[in-house]
């Protein structure tokens, strides 16, 4: 293993994770990876196939049909086959992620996966990029941000409900996911507080932090 061109960005749902990994990954030339999308596409592979989310054994010969593969360009990143975005997005593929994500097993799998998308270099963000996957990656950011700030985010990418069903939708998955990743920063992560600052900001303080512990990668 190793994290030496890795880019590690972790946080809560919608605290700004995407925007910022999308946004560092092109500006380094370096692949976007998010690792959420796996973990989506086994929570809508699962419920597609009738497989209970709390059957590991299952779980895990499902995700060994899974085709994760790094493509585009500007940046090349993460895609997954066989299932749509609005599928991905699906409320029952969100209650369902952080069920399916809690099975060590699984996790171990992904790790795996993540880790063979990430070795020749990435930008990669997710719950557990920075302590579990890519541990001695150079540059290791955690994002924090108000409820409110991250309830009006993912109220912008889910237009299709209400600002009350954002919200009771996290608050649920934030429940979840502390089961399984206690909301803390990795050792060694530079913490940004995205509630304060605009996507742009956020940028540049991310870049600040590339530029004291990596240059190199600034190319």
């Amino acid at each position: 293993m190793t994290g030496l061109n890795v880019i590690a960005i972790d946080g809560a749902a919608g605290s700004g994770k995407s925007t910022l990994a999308r946004r560092l990954a092109s500006r380094l030339d370096l692949p976007y990876v998010n690792t959420g999308l796996m973990y989506r596409w086994l929570a809508s592979e699962a419920i597609r196939s009738g497989v209970s989310p709390a059957d590991a054994e299952e779980l895990v010969r499902l995700t060994a049909r899974s085709r994760f593969r790094l493509a585009g360009a500007s940046p090349r990143e993460l895609q997954v086959d066989g299932h749509s975005a609005d599928e991905l997005t699906a409320p029952d593929v969100e209650r369902t992620v952080p069920i399916v994500a809690a099975h060590p097993a699984v996790r171990s799998w992904m790790r795996d996966a993540q880790r063979r998308l990430g070795e020749a270099g990435a930008v990669m963000e997710g719950r557990d990029i920075g302590s579990v996957v890519f541990p001695d990656a150079p540059v290791k950011i955690y994002l924090l941000a108000h409820a409110d700030d991250r309830i009006s985010r993912r109220a912008d990418e889910r237009r299709d409900r209400s600002a009350a069903e954002v919200a009771a939708a996290l608050e649920e998955r934030d429940e979840l996911d502390a089961k399984t990743h206690p909301f803390a920063p990795a050792p060694g992560a530079f913490v940004i507080d995205t509630g304060a600052l605009d996507a742009d900001e956020v940028v540049e303080a991310a870049l600040d932090v590339i530029r004291r512990l990596a240059p190199e990668l600034l190319r």
